[in-house]
C-alpha cells in the first residue's frame, strides 16, 4: 500500500511539472490575484489530470478508441480553445481584476472551473498517464479497488502538492510586481499560453504529437 502511495505522488507530480499554459496561468493568477487563487487554479488542473489518470488506469476501451480516432480535432479544438484564452489575458486589466477581487466578485472556485475546464480539454494526457503506469508497473496486478482508489487519491495528491509549491513559490515575489508589472505580466503571459497553443495547432497540421 504504502509503495501504491509513493508512485502515485511521483506521477501526479510527474505529470504537472511539465511548463505548460495551465503552469504559466497560475502563476500569472498568484502573482495578479494571490497565493490561493493560483493554487486552486491548480486544484482544477489535478481534478481534471485525475480523471485522465482514471480512465487510463480502468483501460477504457471506448474512450481510448474516440480519443485515437479524433486525436486530430481533439488537438485543434483544444489548441484554439487555449489560444483564446491566452488573447483574453492578453487583454485583461489588472487593476479591474483587483477590483473585482476585493468586491468579492472572484472566487475560488471559478479560478479552480475554469483552469479544471482548459485542462480537460486536453484527453491526450491520457496517453502519458499510460507511459507513467507503464514505466512505474502502478498497479499493474492489482484488481482490489481499494487500491485502486488509494492510487487515484495519491496521483491527485501530487499535483495538488506540486500546484502549492509553485503558486507559493510564485508568491513570495508578488510583493515585487506593481501595476505596470502585472500590465506586463498579463502581456507575456497571453504571448505565452497563445505561442504554446500555436505550436500545440501547427503539430496537429503536421501529424506531431504535442
Amino acid at each position: 500500500m504504502l509503495e501504491c502511495i509513493i508512485e502515485g505522488i511521483i506521477i501526479g507530480i510527474c505529470t504537472s511539472i511539465p511548463v505548460g499554459p495551465i503552469a504559466i496561468l497560475c502563476i500569472q493568477r498568484t502573482l495578479q490575484k494571490g497565493h490561493w487563487h493560483g493554487f486552486f487554479s491548480g486544484l482544477g488542473a489535478a481534478t481534471s489530470d485525475t480523471i485522465y489518470a482514471l480512465l487510463a488506469l480502468l483501460g477504457l476501451t471506448m474512450v481510448m478508441s474516440f480519443i485515437e480516432t479524433h486525436q486530430l480535432v481533439i488537438q485543434i479544438v483544444g489548441s484554439a480553445i487555449m489560444m483564446l484564452f491566452g488573447m483574453y489575458i492578453f487583454f485583461q486589466n489588472p487593476a479591474s481584476s483587483i477590483r473585482k477581487q476585493q468586491e468579492g466578485k472572484v472566487s475560488y472556485w471559478q479560478e479552480y472551473i475554469t483552469a479544471f475546464l482548459l485542462t480537460l480539454s486536453n484527453p491526450l494526457m491520457i496517453f502519458l498517464f499510460l507511459g507513467l503506469f507503464a514505466h512505474f508497473t502502478f498497479l499493474s496486478d492489482v484488481t482490489s479497488p481499494i487500491y485502486i482508489i488509494v492510487g487515484i487519491i495519491s496521483i491527485f495528491c501530487g499535483a495538488a502538492l506540486w500546484w502549492f509549491f509553485l503558486t507559493f513559490i510564485a508568491s513570495t515575489f508578488k510583493k515585487r510586481f506593481n501595476f505596470r508589472g502585472l500590465w506586463l505580466l498579463n502581456k507575456i503571459t497571453g504571448i505565452l499560453i497563445a505561442v504554446l497553443a500555436l505550436f500545440g495547432l501547427i503539430g496537429s497540421l503536421l501529424g506531431i504529437v504535442i
